[in-house]
């Protein structure tokens, strides 16, 4: 589906479910990520947006391999053209590959956040490049001698992300890294992340701020009910008419620039038996054809999961 010149990330056809006993001793399989879709290329920051249980942060946790043991994934995952299985994930793991994690949890509580950051670096090339960092966030290097329960939830978040840029990774995942970030200090690690894919890197941004996302990202995927309904250029999001699914196009509506237009219904519940398109029941064009697949089709530069686009 993707072309893979050029792609730092690939995911095709991811599938997720969860394992779990109904009634006693009945193992049943709950799939909560079905057929999804998306790449990375090389200079490219991906916003992958989506109300909460589309699966975003799933997708995070699988390609850093750090799933349940209760949960099993199918599909193809590649990095710079190479299958990753768990024993190649495990190796790139927070050095090729690396996360900005959403909860400020991923901190040690008994360590002090400074050797944390360096990854218990003492050398003076890691202490100039940790105080370059904290400056960069607004943290006072006395920071560093601090522990994770004596920051506040934007100081743990700003040093959360200079841990991830400590390393020379080739891809970050960054998790909704700005909740509870002040506006110029998201708009700052925004940038950030914009410049570290301009050096010919790659960033897969999971966000709710489709506005925030907009202003740095090359491309936004759609994540509707575990699966990908739509990958547009940021340019298309001028316009509903240039965008291709319906739900995107409610996105786009709902934003407070176009109206703050609410959509009737809601999104299904993993484990709902969902037959075709999983809009459907909230599609206001809904035809006989959307009950049946629907596969990922390219259509004006992006991909759609609709068969009524154009």
């Amino acid at each position: 589906m993707f072309e893979e010149n050029g792609a730092i990330l690939t995911v095709e056809n991811l599938t997720i479910r969860f394992s779990r006993y109904e009634k006693g001793l009945r193992k049943t399989d709950l799939v909560v990520i079905n057929g999804l879709d998306v790449s990375v290329g090389y200079s490219e920051l991906v916003a992958v947006v989506g109300s909460s249980g589309s699966g975003k942060s799933l997708l995070a946790h699988t390609l850093l391999g750090i799933l349940p043991s209760n949960c099993g994934a199918s599909g193809a995952i590649k990095f710079m053209g190479e299958v990753l299985d768990k024993e190649k994930i495990a190796q790139l793991r927070g050095k090729q590959i690396v996360l900005v994690p959403q909860s400020v949890t991923y901190l040690d509580p008994l360590k002090k956040v400074g050797p944390q950051v360096r990854n218990d670096r003492n050398d003076q090339a890691s202490l100039e490049a940790q105080e370059k960092l904290f400056d960069y966030y607004g943290l006072k290097r006395e920071t560093a001698q601090l522990y994770p329960f004596e920051l506040s939830g934007g100081m743990a978040r700003r040093v959360l992300l200079s841990a991830a840029m400590m390393e020379t990774p080739k891809l970050i995942i960054a998790d909704e890294p700005t909740p509870g970030l002040h506006l110029s200090a998201a708009k700052k690690a925004m940038r950030h992340f914009r410049d570290f894919a301009d050096e010919g890197n790659g960033v897969l941004l999971i966000t709710h701020d489709l506005e925030l996302a907009l202003e740095v990202a090359d491309k936004i995927a759609v994540f509707y009910a575990g699966t990908t309904v739509e990958v547009a250029p940021v340019k298309d999001f001028q316009s509903a008419d240039t965008l291709r699914h319906p739900y995107t196009k409610a996105l786009w509506h709902a934003l407070p620039q176009n109206g703050f237009q609410t959509y009737p219904g809601t999104q299904p519940y993993a484990g709902d038996d969902l037959k075709g398109c999983p809009f459907a029941q909230r599609c206001q064009t809904v035809s006989e054809a959307c009950q049946g697949p629907i596969p990922s089709r390219p259509i004006r530069g992006g991909l759609v999961r609709c068969h009524l686009a154009t």
